[in-house]
């Protein structure tokens, strides 16, 4: 998928903001930190996963749980030219720049 297409999403790019400024999230905390449902962020996240942009891992809590975590991919060069667009985009409406 190009990097028009994963930025086409909104939520997609509220989870890439908020990975870029904390280093992990369980799922549900990031779900929170959206204000999408589970099934968006989830949906957005299977994307982002399978280009390699996020890293999805599972870890076992007290109790025999486990808690999914989300993370970013800095090892990826796709991950750091979205965060890159992402920044540029936000600086250009905090200045009224237009596009």
């Amino acid at each position: 998928m190009d990097l028009k297409k994963l930025l086409a999403s909104s939520l997609r790019q509220k989870i890439l903001i908020i990975l870029s400024k904390i280093r992990e999230l369980r799922m549900m905390q990031l779900v929170y930190k959206t204000g999408g449902t589970y099934n968006e962020v989830n949906r957005s996240i299977k994307i982002l996963e399978a280009e390699g942009i996020v890293l999805n891992s599972y870890r076992k809590q007290v109790r025999c749980s486990k808690v999914r975590v989300i993370s970013l991919n800095k090892e990826n060069p796709r991950t750091q030219k979205l965060l890159h667009i992402l920044r540029e985009l936000e600086e250009d409406t905090k200045t009224g720049s237009p596009p």
